[in-house]
C-alpha cells in the first residue's frame, strides 16, 4: 500500500480560524486572515475542537493518492459519500500486468496462500482468455461495419475488457485519488482507525493520519479512532485496548512531528 498526501488547502488552520471568527465578527475574512499568526490560528482551532464545533473545519480539504489497495477496499471506502473519488477503471484499462492484494492471514498460512494464489491465477487466466475471445469477435464486427483496422482494434479491445472484467476477484489491485474535507476525515478516522475496522481500510486510515498530521497538527491533534479523544463507543464489541490505542496514536503523532522538524531543519540549511 502506498498513500501520499498530494494536495491540501494552503494554511488550513488559518483558513478554518478565519472562517469561524467571521461568524462573530464585523470584519471581513481577508482582514481576519491577515491578523492571524500561526500561533493564534492554532490556539483558535484547538478551542474549536474543545467546543466540538466542527462545521468550520469543512473549509480545509486534503487530497490523497492511493495505490496498492484492493477492489474490496474500494467497496468500503466509497460508502463515505462526502468524499470525492477518481478510480482507475477496469473498463478502460486492460490489466496486462495484474497485481493483487493478499490478506495477511492468508499470507502467513502456506496452504491457504497456495490455494489463494492459484484461485487468483485462474481468474486472471480466464480474464485474458475472455478478453482475447471477445476482442477478436468484436474486431471482425467493427471491420464489417467499415471501421479502419486500427480503430476497429482499439474499440474491440475496450469492448472486450468491459465484459471480461466480471471474472476478476475482489483482490484486484486498484489506484485512486481521494479528497475529503477535514471534518469528514476526522469522521473517517474515528470509524476506520478502530481495531474493529477491516484490516485493509484500517491500514489505509492510519497511513492517512500519518500524512495529514504534520500539515495541520491542531486540526488532527485527536485524529484516530473514537477512543483517542473519548470513551470507546463500541460497547460489548470493544477491543478493550483503548489505553494502548491512545499510546499508539500519541507515539505516531510524536514520530511525525519529529520527522517534520527534521525535514524543516534540512530545508533551512
Amino acid at each position: 500500500m502506498n498513500v501520499r498526501l498530494i494536495a491540501h488547502t494552503v494554511m488550513p488552520e488559518k483558513v478554518v480560524a478565519a472562517a469561524a471568527k467571521l461568524c462573530y465578527s464585523d470584519t471581513g475574512a481577508m482582514d481576519l486572515m491577515e491578523d492571524l499568526t500561526d500561533e493564534k490560528a492554532q490556539r483558535f482551532v484547538e478551542m474549536l475542537a474543545g467546543f466540538g464545533h466542527e462545521s468550520p473545519i469543512e473549509h480545509a480539504s486534503f487530497t490523497f493518492a492511493v495505490e496498492g489497495v484492493s477492489r474490496s477496499l474500494l467497496a468500503q471506502i466509497t460508502r463515505h459519500r462526502l468524499a470525492s473519488f477518481s478510480v482507475q477503471s477496469q473498463r478502460y484499462v486492460k490489466l496486462s500486468q495484474f497485481e493483487y492484494i493478499t490478506p495477511p492471514e492468508i499470507a502467513c498460512d502456506e496452504e491457504a496462500r497456495i490455494l489463494y494464489d492459484k484461485t487468483v491465477a485462474d481468474c486472471v487466466e480466464a480474464y485474458r482468455r475472455l478478453s482475447d475471445m471477445l476482442e477478436e469477435r468484436h474486431y471482425l464486427d467493427f471491420l464489417a461495419q467499415g471501421l479502419p483496422e486500427k480503430q476497429a482494434r482499439t474499440r474491440a479491445e475496450k469492448k472486450a475488457i468491459e465484459d471480461a472484467r466480471f471474472v476478476l476477484p475482489n483482490a484486484s489491485e486498484t489506484k485512486l485519488v481521494m479528497t475529503m474535507n477535514a471534518r469528514e476525515l476526522l469522521h473517517f478516522f474515528r470509524l476506520r482507525c478502530c481495531n474493529r475496522a477491516q484490516w485493509e481500510i484500517r491500514d489505509l486510515a492510519r497511513a492517512m493520519v500519518r500524512e495529514v498530521y504534520p500539515v495541520s497538527p491542531a486540526l488532527f491533534a485527536k485524529a484516530g479512532p473514537s477512543c483517542v479523544a473519548g470513551p470507546c463507543p463500541e460497547g460489548k464489541m470493544s477491543c478493550g485496548r483503548a489505553a494502548q490505542v491512545r499510546e499508539e496514536y500519541a507515539a505516531l503523532r510524536q514520530e511525525r512531528a519529529e520527522a517534520q522538524r527534521g525535514t524543516e531543519r534540512k530545508e533551512s540549511v
